[in-house]
């Protein structure tokens, strides 16, 4: 299949501000740090990561939501980083978003048919009244939803309908690409499979290609071709959605699916646990070296801790960003207990008006 987006060298960082008359940068919160990737045209890429680590901010940046620090996006061959105005308005229509939230997304004040309406109009697909209404009604029809619900407001929908309401709004534009952004994460267990097989069917009916970010692991493994794994900013992993599940190479996806219960109480017994200890570090102060190597069960003195791996391919189709994958792979490399260390850190964030002050806490 061929490349449908390219994302090279992303980068988002967010000023920290200070000061009551005059604003001074005072630091910055690294939430995309040089993230690489590519999706290809008719395939579901799922970005999978802790809360914080940056992917909705990526999703956003990749549609030009979220203005990027640094490196630029291609999609089908346009460099969307030095697009604006007319131009980047008809390369929207190629890319939509499906938002998290399914109510905070929708205009309360707008009907159904309104908040249909607009994405058409917007981009001059509403030239005949009897056509547009036909159009509306095969949405609705599409995502599961009677015609009657054109006249309805969002409040009187479940947040599983109003979701569809929201993926029939992305649709209305014949995009390529859809970026869903937590489709399922605010419904419920019965409600997120009718989503994401309403997700599979509408990618067979119409050739879509999905970027679906989530936290849920089950879900990602059920919905995703591929796989790319963020930790604080960078992407550490990525692999088909099989090979990372049969045999994940960095010690962070290690961690990760390790705590997915197995409904089998003998295998669960057995299974190895990885517990990472610590919290996610501060993204306005990233570690040096490793991002991951402050709770890294396998981390080796001198390099993890000055020197960032890049994301290379270890296997066909499978990169890591580890020094030392091949020898936790191999078994030569065992775990041990990671201490909490003692790192200066400067806050940054604090609201006082006299400068970042000098604070040390464990990581």
């Amino acid at each position: 299949m061929s490349t449908l987006v390219s994302v090279q060298d992303m980068k988002v960082h967010f000023p920290i501000k200070r000061g009551v008359v005059l604003d001074r940068t005072v630091g910055y919160v690294y939430a995309v740090d040089g993230v690489d990737l590519e999706i290809r045209k008719g395939e579901t890429y799922g970005l999978v990561g802790e809360s914080g680590c940056g992917k909705s901010t990526l999703g956003r940046a990749m549609l030009r939501l979220t203005e990027p620090t640094g490196g630029k996006v291609v999609f089908d061959g346009s460099d969307l980083s030095t697009m604006k105005g007319e131009p980047l308005r008809k390369m929207r229509r190629r890319m939509q978003m499906v938002f998290q939230d399914p109510l905070s997304s929708l205009d309360p004040r707008q009907s159904v048919e309104s908040i249909l309406v607009e994405g058409l109009r917007a981009h001059d697909l509403d030239k005949d009244k009897e056509a547009t209404g036909k159009r509306l009604r095969e949405l609705l029809s599409a995502v599961g939803l009677p015609s009657t619900a054109l006249r309805k407001y969002p409040h009187e929908f479940s947040g599983g309908q109003r979701q569809r309401i929201g993926i029939a709004r992305s649709l209305s534009v014949n995009p390529d690409l859809i970026v869903a952004d937590e489709p399922v994460s605010a419904l419920d267990v019965s409600v997120q499979a009718q989503v994401v097989n309403l997700l599979e069917d509408l990618q067979v009916e119409f050739g879509l290609t999905y970027l679906v970010i989530a936290h849920d692991l089950a879900v990602v493994r059920h919905i995703a071709d591929r796989v790319g794994v963020m930790y604080l900013g960078g992407l550490v992993e990525e692999a088909t959605s099989d090979g990372l599940y049969a045999e994940p190479l960095h010690p962070y996806t290690r961690a990760l699916l390790s705590a997915v219960p197995v409904p089998d109480p003998e295998l669960e017994d057995r299974r190895e646990r990885i517990l990472l200890t610590g919290d996610l570090p501060s993204p306005a102060a990233p570690p040096a070296g490793c991002r991951f190597h402050t709770r890294c069960p396998w981390r080796q003195p001198g390099k993890c801790d000055t020197e960032r791996p890049a994301l290379r391919e270890l296997v066909p189709g499978h990169r890591v960003a580890c020094h030392w994958a091949e020898d936790i792979r191999d078994g030569k490399i065992q775990p041990h207990a990671v201490e909490p260390e003692l790192v200066e850190v400067t806050d940054t964030i604090s609201p006082d008006i006299g400068g970042p002050a000098s604070v040390t806490e464990v990581i």
